[in-house]
């Protein structure tokens, strides 16, 4: 039961590892980088994704539909407003937004803030590993054998070795991405 729970949690940890990697820009432009906008619709903070078609056309910009036109200025503040360093240009009908090229300096700042990321995650699977292998001692007190809890803890440390593997990849193709030009 503990393996089952730990294997579990611990997917969730690398899934919420993979959602924060996509808002961590690579200099191409990504849809997932606006996930995170509210923008004011008719007095309620709404995702920008429920108001508008968010696209990308290209790998160097983004393109945002309104589904309304009143929602063009709304949006457009709500961009502003998130400080994300881009620049919205409104022509009436849609919202573009070019993606500047990264420079070599920002690379590497995204690079440590991947690594930030990830170290959290990892951190997040040992605490996991902690708490199956408190549960397993917590059974031998209430009778299982040492042998077959000695055998739980390897497994769990199988598991927490396959997941933080896991997180390594990640992580790679992640800095590989944003180094590549």
């Amino acid at each position: 039961m503990y393996l089952d729970d730990c294997k579990e949690s611990m997917q969730k940890a690398i899934e919420h590892l993979e959602s924060e990697l996509t808002k961590v820009r690579a200099g191409k432009a990504n849809v997932s980088m606006l996930a995170s906008i509210s923008v004011d619709y008719y007095g309620t903070k709404t995702a920008l994704t429920q108001v508008a078609n968010v696209s990308t056309p290209d790998a160097r910009s983004l393109v945002i539909k309104p589904w309304e036109k009143a929602m063009l200025e709304p949006i457009e503040k709500a961009i502003n407003a998130a400080n994300l360093g881009f620049n919205p240009m409104n022509d009436g009908e849609i919202i573009r937004i070019n993606i500047p090229q990264l420079t070599e300096e920002r690379r590497k700042e995204m690079v440590k803030v991947v690594r930030s990321i990830a170290e959290h995650s990892k951190v997040g699977i040992r605490n996991l590993r902690r708490d199956a292998n408190d549960g397993i001692k917590a059974l031998v007190k209430d009778g299982l054998s040492e042998d077959l809890a000695k055998d739980g803890e390897a497994v769990v440390q199988e598991i927490t070795n396959t997941f933080t593997a896991k997180v390594d990849k990640h992580v790679e193709a992640k800095e590989k991405e944003i180094m590549t030009i």
